[in-house]
């Protein structure tokens, strides 16, 4: 799931579009590049997220960059009118 575009749908954030960066048994860590870094997704639960678009990102070696992240965000929302992270 890793490189995945996916939506929250519980939560303060809900509707909140997200790239997710990483997997844990029954959570996934999610960032959006602003308000959720690289280096402090936010973490939440699987059945609490719906995957939008499968091909978002490849995960490279060295790892997501926040820059990377806001821009397959802002293509995906370009695409299809959904709201921000941060706004």
């Amino acid at each position: 799931m890793t490189g995945m575009l996916a939506v929250s749908r519980a939560g303060h954030d809900k509707d909140t579009v997200y790239v997710i960066t990483g997997e844990d048994g029954a959570y996934v860590y999610l960032a959006d590049g602003l308000a959720r870094t690289v280096e402090k997704p936010k973490r939440k639960n699987r059945k609490h997220i719906q995957v939008v678009k499968k091909t978002a990102l490849q995960k490279p070696e060295d790892g997501f960059q926040d820059s990377e992240i806001r821009r397959a965000i802002k293509i995906y929302q370009e695409e299809s009118n959904v709201k921000s992270g941060c706004n």
